[in-house]
């Protein structure tokens, strides 16, 4: 059984392309609303749940340092980081 996800095709993409998701519901991934994940060590990740997709992103201070915020216990994820898609998550 395979697997089809969409992505970029020759890994050139360039401008305004890097920022625009071309999967089923195509849009602009400004319009996606992310939630925070924290991880097992108790540090923040940006999370948003794009249906069959989804974004990840380490939460940094300015610096480079992880933010490790205690906005929620370890291995949770809040947020309406599920809010970007009308498409469900097969999961």
């Amino acid at each position: 059984m395979g697997l089809a996800v969409p992505g970029c095709v020759d890994g050139q993409r360039t401008g305004s392309e890097r920022w625009v998701d071309h999967g089923v519901d195509s849009k602009s991934l400004t319009q996606l609303v992310a939630g925070i994940w924290v991880d097992p060590n108790g540090c923040d990740h940006w999370i948003i749940d794009d249906g069959v997709e989804g974004y990840l992103s380490e939460r940094l201070t300015p610096d480079g340092r992880p933010v490790c915020s205690g906005v929620a216990p370890p291995s949770t994820a809040v947020g309406p980081f599920l809010a970007g898609s009308p498409i469900g998550d097969p999961l």
